[in-house]
């Protein structure tokens, strides 16, 4: 598996703790006490919305549809 890079957003906030977001990917944002756990919240957000997005994908195809793994570059 190929690894791409995006940029994780970490804002501290005043109560303590951060947000956290992906910069190219709006919508997915968590939290966290320390910038460690809000990376470990980020990266098991993007996994679910990947997952959820390819599983939503599977229940609209048709038989007439042909889907192939591609990997893209940046």
């Amino acid at each position: 598996m190929k690894n791409i890079e995006m940029t994780a957003v970490f804002e501290p906030c005043d109560e303590g703790g951060f947000i956290a977001y992906v910069q190219e990917i709006p919508g997915i944002n968590t939290q966290g006490e320390t910038i460690e756990e809000a990376k470990e919240n980020l990266a098991e957000a993007v996994n679910l919305v990947f997952e959820e997005m390819r599983a939503t994908a599977k229940k609209g195809r048709t038989s007439k549809l042909i889907t192939q793994t591609m990997t893209f570059s940046f």
